[in-house]
Parts: C-alpha cells; structure tokens; sequence
C-alpha cells in the first residue's frame, strides 16, 4: 500500500516545464486492436501507467507477446493461448472488455468477464453487446462472462441510443473484420476513436468518417501490422493547466495537443488564466492572481469533458464567488466531494449539480482516493491547502497518470511517495 503526501501552502506557486505522455485512453483500445492480426503492431509514445501494463498482463494471457523499450510497445498476437479474459484482470480496468470484439471477429469466439474499472457509477457494456448482436454474434452471460460466437461478424446498420466511447471503439474494431458493410451512427467523436481508427487503417481496415458522429467500415478479410504514435494524453494535459492556474504559478506543457483542449482552455481562460499556444506542441498557462468563478457542464466531447470535472472543482473552491458544475456523464461522479469537504472546501451536492463557493482556504488533512480523476482532484488541493496532506489509495491515480507525484516535483511541489509496509 502506497500513499502521496504534500505540503502545501496556500502560495505555492508551480512554475517549470513538464512534458506530458501517451493518451492512457487511446492505447488501451490500441492494444486490444493486435488481436485483429497475426502481424507485429509498433505503438509509440506509450505512457508508462498501470493500466497498460495491466492491460498487457491480460493480453499475454490471451497469448499475445508485448515488450515495452522507451515508451515503444511492440506486440504481436499470433495465435491465442485462451479465448478467455479473466475476472481478475478484467475486474480492474474497464478497457479490457474491448478484447471481445476483437477475438470474436478473429477467433469466432470470446469469453470476458464483465468489466470493473473506477467506482463512478454505471456504465453498461449493453450498447457493446447489442451492436454485436446486430452484427450476428449469438452472445449469453453466464456466471459474470459474456459469453460470444459467430462464424464471421456480418456488417449492419447500428445507431448507438447514447453516445458511447467504449461502445464506438468496440463497433469499429469488430467490423473492421466483418463481411460487408457496417454504419455507426451517433457516435461518440472523442480524439482517442480518431487515433484507433488511424491505426486500423494503417493495418488496411477501410474506414470512412473517422472523427464524425457517423462511420462506415467496409469489412476487409485480414488485418496487417502497423507503427502507429499515440496521440498526447489530453486529461493530463488539462490537469497540469488547472495545476498552473490554482497554483497562480507558470508552466509550460510540452508534447500536448492543443486541439484536444479546446473546452478546457476555453473555461480556464474565462477564469482568468492566461493560456498560449508556442508551436504546435507547446502549451504555456499563467495563473491570475484573482480566479473568476464559472459554471460549467460536463457533456461529450468536444464539451467539456467529465474526466476534468473534478481538477476543475478544484479550482473553484479558489474562485472569487459561486460556480455550479453539472455532470450529466456520470452518475456517481461526485465522491471527491467528501474528502474536498475534509480539507475546508465549501460545496454541496444536490442530484448532478454542485454548487462550489469560494474563495476558502483549504488546510491539509487525509484522504482517501475515490477513483482515477478523484486522486488528481486531491492532489491538485493538497498543494494550495495549508499543511500536510496525505492521499490514500493511490493505486488509483497509477492508473491513468505516469509519475506524477515526480512532474509535480520538478515544478515546486514538495511530495512526495510514501511505502507503506503492511
């Protein structure tokens, strides 16, 4: 069990450049893709998080080969050893539950276990599932495994009730194999779908709107192996920009995508933070001494996304009067809002609103860890609350952010890791 501990004080100020790593979001739906071919897959700029190398450890069950030098994944999926996923692995992260498609349009037949992940309230596979069985797969759930087969995958027409990220990537990688054609529509557009569809082209899948709400993919007979980079990672790159604008402090976000940020450079703007683009890559954020509030709305991309919705409260509990933030993504989203109230954080929760008043200052006190964007949350007010902090459960923030306790560092803060012996 390991735990972060940060003094902070209410001036702190970070200031430094830090360079930002692969997309968490986008490699993971990579890797799954190297079940659609028998040939090697290169995928650059892979951050160093736990959840590839959890995502790794299933696929070698699976019986696929992959080793990581210098951020460069190379893996290769020749055969399978298992057409099983496993509760253990499949329990700890979300992502995993895209191997079905993939095997299944491969294979013929998959067996995974229902998916676990972040404790932000339900995220049903149902879409994932209909639209398989629209595209001809007999599929059951028994015992906690969904359960899936089919001769080959058949392509079909499929609107998706909601738009679905998972759900999207899924459809997309499982038609890439199928016979005929297969329409996606009221797809979900985030950048991370755009960078897997431009690798399954690269493996001579035939895809046409990549990016738009709908896709067309003419199912081809094999897939080849391809380099593919991954695209920035743009949820840390926002919680370095709140980083630089709770903190009134200077950074400069090298390897970014600015693109990608768009509805959060916008709010942070608004709140009066100075935010410049150097080069196409390179991102710079000035805080401003007075921090104006905002509302804000989490919805899907390019909205405001709800992966920043609790950094962003953060920020508020600093702004110079009220702000409500609404999230409609998620039910369940709002668990951080406890452990801010234990660090002096003025907010209360009524169904999907919160409604944050500034400006308090917090003061340290211990925590626990929610979940992946929970953990970044609490870090973010450790190092403007009076005192020491400690966050517990850290094992979630491992997941989707590499080293960042060591980035943060570099910038001014004092943290630090603590082992701790059970």
């Amino acid at each position: 069990m390991e735990k972060i501990r940060i003094f902070g004080h209410h001036d702190q100020q970070l200031k430094g450049t830090v360079r930002i790593s692969g997309s968490k979001n986008a490699v993971l739906p990579a890797i799954a893709a190297s079940l659609l071919t028998d040939e090697k897959l290169r995928l650059k700029n892979i951050p160093l998080v736990k959840d590839v190398h959890s995502m790794l450890r299933l696929m070698k069950e699976l019986g696929a080969d992959g080793d990581i030098k210098k951020n460069t994944l190379t893996i290769q999926a020749r055969g399978i050893l298992s057409e099983e996923a496993s509760y253990d692995l499949v329990r700890v992260m979300r992502a995993s539950f895209l191997v079905l498609g993939p095997m299944l349009a491969r294979f013929g037949k998959a067996v995974v276990a229902l998916p676990g992940g972040c404790a932000i309230g339900s995220r049903p596979i149902d879409l994932h599932i209909a639209g398989l069985q629209k595209m001809g797969a007999n599929i059951t759930l028994e015992h906690g495994y969904v359960k899936a087969e089919a001769d080959r995958l058949q392509g079909a027409d499929i609107r998706f009730e909601k738009k679905t990220v998972g759900g999207t990537e899924h459809l997309v990688m499982a038609a890439a194999l199928a016979r005929g054609e297969t329409v996606l529509r009221n797809c979900a557009q985030e950048p991370e779908i755009s960078n897997l569809c431009e690798l399954l082209v690269k493996m001579g899948a035939k895809i046409e709107g990549t990016g738009e709400e709908v896709i067309h993919i003419q199912g081809v007979g094999e897939l080849g192996g391809a380099t593919h980079e991954i695209i920035p990672d743009r949820i840390e790159a926002g919680t370095f920009l709140v980083a630089g604008a709770l903190t009134r402090g200077d950074i400069t976000l090298t390897g970014t995508e600015p693109g990608h940020l768009a509805a959060i450079i916008e709010k942070l703007r608004s709140s009066g933070a100075v935010i410049e683009m150097d080069g196409k890559k390179t991102l710079r954020v000035v805080g401003s001494p007075e921090i104006k509030p905002q509302d804000v709305t989490t919805s899907p991309y390019p909205g405001f996304p709800t992966d920043m919705q609790a950094q962003f409260m953060v920020l508020m509990t600093q702004a110079s009067g009220t702000s409500i933030i609404t999230e409609t993504i998620f039910d369940r989203r709002f668990l951080h809002v406890n452990e801010l109230l234990r660090l002096g954080a003025n907010i209360e929760v009524s169904g999907d609103k919160a409604v944050v008043r500034g400006r308090t200052l917090l003061s340290g006190a211990e925590v626990i860890a929610t979940d992946l964007r929970a953990s970044a949350s609490l870090i973010l007010a450790g190092l403007i609350a009076g005192g020491e902090t400690i966050v517990n459960e850290v094992e979630h923030i491992d997941r989707g952010y590499e080293a960042i306790e060591e980035k943060l560092k570099a910038l001014g803060a004092r943290i630090e890791r603590l082992k701790m012996v059970e």
